[in-house]
C-alpha cells in the first residue's frame, strides 16, 4: 500500500520560479538607466531643480480669483469645441469602425487599408493637427474643432472596432441564415450589442477632449489655451493657477457626470 505522505508530496505542485520576475526587474532597470543616459537626465538635476519648483508654486498662490471673469468665456468656448469635435469624430467613427472590423468586413483588401489609415490618424498628435489646421484656416476655434474631430475619430473608431470583433457571432449567423443582408445584420444584430460600449467610448473621448482643448490655444486654435500662453509669457503665475484650478474643477464635474452616465449605459 502506497504511503499517503509520499502521494501527497507527489501531487503537490512545484512553485513557479521567480527567475522570470527577477529578469524582468533587471531588464526594466537597465532600460530606465539607458533612457536616462540617452536623454542626459539624472536624479541630481531633479534634486537641484526642486527648490525652483517650490518657488514657482509659491508664486502661483494665492490664485487671482478676480481673473475668473476674464477666462469664463474662453472656458465655455473650450467646452463647445470639445463637444462639437467629439460629436463629429463619433459620427465619422461609425463607418470607419465597421470597415476595420474583420468579422464584419471580411475582405482583407478593405479592412487592412482602413486600419492603416486609422493608425495614421492616431499617430499625429492633436497639437500638431491643430497647428496644421491653423495654417490652413487661420486662428480661431475652427482649427481646434477640426483637430479634436480627427483625434476623436481615431480614438473612438479604434475602441469600437476592437469591441465589434468581440461581439457574439450567434445573432449575426442567425440573421444571415434567414437571408438578412449586410445592412440588416448591422442594424438588428450588431448595433444592439455595441451601442452601450460606443456611447461609453464617446463619453470617455469627450473627457479627454476637454483636457486637450485646453492647450490647443497655445497654437492659436481658440479656447482657454490662449490664456495659458499669455499668463505664462507675462510671468503672471497667480492667473495661471486660477486657470488650472478652474479647469480642474470643470474636468472633475464632467468626469463625475460621465461616470454616472456610463454606469447607466453599461
Amino acid at each position: 500500500m502506497a504511503d499517503p505522505k509520499l502521494s501527497l508530496s507527489a501531487a503537490r505542485p512545484t512553485p513557479p520560479s521567480r527567475m522570470k520576475h527577477y529578469f524582468t526587474l533587471i531588464l526594466l532597470l537597465v532600460l530606465i538607466w539607458l533612457s536616462a543616459r540617452g536623454t542626459d537626465s539624472s536624479l541630481q538635476e531633479l534634486v537641484q531643480g526642486f527648490p525652483n519648483m517650490l518657488e514657482l508654486l509659491r508664486e502661483m498662490f494665492p490664485p487671482k480669483w478676480s481673473y475668473l471673469d476674464n477666462i469664463l468665456p474662453a472656458m465655455l468656448e473650450t467646452i463647445r469645441m470639445a463637444l462639437i469635435g467629439t460629436t463629429f469624430g463619433a459620427v465619422l467613427a461609425i463607418p470607419m469602425a465597421l470597415l476595420c472590423a474583420s468579422n464584419l468586413t471580411r475582405l482583407k483588401w478593405v479592412h487592412y487599408p482602413f486600419r492603416f489609415l486609422l493608425n495614421l490618424i492616431r499617430t499625429i498628435p492633436d497639437l500638431l493637427l491643430a497647428a496644421i489646421f491653423v495654417a490652413i484656416f487661420g486662428l480661431g476655434p475652427v482649427p481646434g474643432i477640426l483637430a479634436l474631430s480627427v483625434f476623436s475619430l481615431g480614438l473612438i473608431a479604434k475602441l469600437t472596432y476592437e469591441a465589434l470583433e468581440a461581439i457574439d457571432q450567434g445573432p449575426l449567423e442567425a440573421l444571415t441564415s434567414t437571408g438578412g443582408n449586410w445592412i440588416q445584420i448591422i442594424v438588428y444584430s450588431v448595433i444592439p450589442q455595441i451601442q452601450a460600449h460606443f456611447m461609453s467610448f464617446t463619453l470617455y473621448t469627450f473627457e479627454i477632449n476637454i483636457r486637450a482643448a485646453a492647450i490647443l490655444g497655445l497654437v492659436g486654435a481658440g479656447g482657454i489655451g490662449h490664456y495659458y500662453e499669455v499668463t505664462l509669457g507675462l510671468l503672471e503665475y497667480e492667473k495661471t493657477s486660477m486657470i488650472i484650478l478652474f479647469t480642474l474643477a470643470l474636468v472633475i464635474c464632467i468626469d463625475v457626470i460621465s461616470m454616472k452616465l456610463r454606469e447607466k449605459l453599461l
